[in-house]
This record gives C-alpha cells, sequence and structure tokens, in this order.
C-alpha cells in the first residue's frame, strides 16, 4: 500500500512553541501532567479526523488510546525543537493504515468506508489541489471522455464556475452541469473497484 503524507490535521489553537516545547520536556521527563495537557490539547481533534476514517467511535477511540500509549512509551526519542505536529502526523498514518490493513479483507467494511469517503471526496464543493488529484484520481480521470476531462478540470481543479467553464468550451452551463455529474459518477466507480487507489482517497478525504 502506498502512504500519503498527510496534511495539517488538527484544527486547534496549538499553544506557543515555547508553552508547547515546555509541555515536551515535561513529557520527556516523565511528567503526567504534562502528558494530561499535551492529552486535552489533542485528543479531541485527533479523535475526529479518525472518526472519519473508521466510522466507528469504538475503533477511533481504541486508535486514540494506541497513539497516546506510544507517545507515553516513546517519550524519550520526542525532539522538542523538532515539529510535535509531524511526529504525531506519523503516528496517526501508520495507525489508520495498520487499521485498514487489517480490515482490508472485510469486503463490505472496506466497501462501506470506500462508498463514504469517495462520494465526500467527489460531492465537496472545495477545489481539488493539483497534488491531491495528480497522487489519488488522476489515473481515474483519464478514462473519462476528452471534454468531460476539460470540463472536470476546469471546474474541480481549477475552480471555475460552470457558466466560466462553458465560454471556454463554447458549450451551455446545462452540458458542464451533466459532464460533472457524469464523471463524478464514474470516477466513483473506477475508485471502487482499485482498493489500492482508493484508500488513498480514504485517508485524503478525512486529513485534508
Amino acid at each position: 500500500m502506498v502512504k500519503t503524507q498527510m496534511p495539517n490535521i488538527l484544527d486547534m489553537n496549538i499553544p506557543a512553541d515555547e508553552e508547547l516545547r515546555k509541555l515536551l520536556l515535561g513529557l520527556i521527563d516523565g511528567s503526567e501532567s504534562a502528558f494530561n495537557a499535551l492529552y486535552a490539547l489533542y485528543s479531541k481533534p485527533l479523535y475526529r479526523k479518525i472518526l472519519q476514517v473508521v466510522k466507528d467511535g469504538a475503533v477511533a477511540e481504541e486508535l486514540l488510546q494506541d497513539l497516546f500509549l506510544k507517545l507515553w512509551q516513546k517519550r524519550n526519542t520526542i525532539n522538542p525543537d523538532l515539529s510535535f505536529n509531524a511526529y504525531v502526523y506519523t503516528i496517526v498514518n501508520n495507525l489508520v493504515y495498520d487499521y485498514l490493513r487489517k480490515v482490508s479483507h472485510d469486503k463490505r467494511l472496506i466497501a462501506r468506508l470506500i462508498l463514504d469517503s469517495v462520494d465526500h471526496y467527489l460531492h465537496s464543493e472545495e477545489q481539488l489541489s493539483a497534488k491531491e488529484t495528480s497522487k489519488a484520481i488522476q489515473e481515474a480521470i483519464s478514462k473519462l471522455t476528452q471534454q468531460q476531462q476539460q470540463v472536470f478540470t476546469l471546474c474541480k481543479i481549477e475552480g471555475k464556475s460552470y457558466e466560466e467553464a462553458g465560454r471556454i468550451l463554447g458549450i451551455s452551463t446545462a452540458t458542464v452541469n451533466s459532464h460533472i455529474v457524469n464523471s463524478k459518477r464514474y470516477i466513483k466507480a473506477y475508485l471502487e473497484k482499485n482498493l489500492e487507489l482508493t484508500l488513498t482517497i480514504i485517508i485524503l478525504s478525512a486529513f485534508k
């Protein structure tokens, strides 16, 4: 399975660098109060993001506890002068992928995760970044008709409105809308048949 680098997943108020560094030094020294303070800062946003992937509260809670257990057990490996977020991302990334590997034999569960995540990803009103597209869905996009590719690229990647795309391509707004609907349907079906590619989408849809 090809791993992707997670973007910033913590939608929260990060403490000032010096304050965070003090907490990390306390954690390294075995301070339970420092550990509890870090747990209070990071647990809720991490839980929400993990839950978006696994779709099961009990599993998300278990993975969250595994994360903080690893933080405590490996506290001596933490470098307070380096990004703690990056350190946390690495652990979360590994935990989520390990979970997906373990349940990959459960076709019904994987199918549900795929349907939920791909649907959210493709139907998001947010513009897809070129980096995400090149890694995750460019192969699926390449299977579309030429005009569908043009419309999808203009609207979903370049962020143009349906009206702008119509003017550029010399087609009606209704035709643009039809191409977008059909393109999403095709890409979704394609990804459902390509597990490795789609597991990347599952992660992207939650950790973007």
